[in-house]
């Protein structure tokens, strides 16, 4: 299995707006072979001393933290799923525009290494 996480802020005001848009994108994901598609909005997470996932984000006041992952059967699946939605027009800021800075979202693929 691949795992891609993401971490990101996204106005409380934009919830609705951020699941519609989390959603429709889902759906794509799982199209392009994604196995489950997770978004989780922040309700316990605690700032810290030294980092946290709000300053980890530059998190302002009125947005809330955003932890999400997509599992893949595996990393070609992934990689191949990744570049066709880039290219989905479903998927285009015109038509599913983010609500939310995705210059301040923090991502990454990970191989897992312990799934229970």
């Amino acid at each position: 299995m691949y795992v891609d996480g993401f971490v990101l802020a996204v106005p409380t005001a934009n919830k609705e707006a951020f699941r519609r848009h989390a959603s429709e994108a889902a759906a794509v994901f799982k199209e392009f072979g994604a196995l489950s598609v997770v978004e989780c909005w922040g309700d316990d997470v605690p700032e810290g001393t030294i980092n946290s996932m709000h300053t980890a984000v530059l998190r302002k006041d009125d947005e809330t933290v955003v932890f999400s992952w997509i599992t893949w059967p595996d990393k070609a699946t992934r990689n191949a799923g990744m570049a066709a939605m880039m290219d989905d027009p479903r998927m285009s800021p015109e038509r599913n525009p983010m609500p939310f800075d995705g210059k301040r979202m923090i991502f990454g693929g990970f191989e897992a290494i312990v799934s229970a």
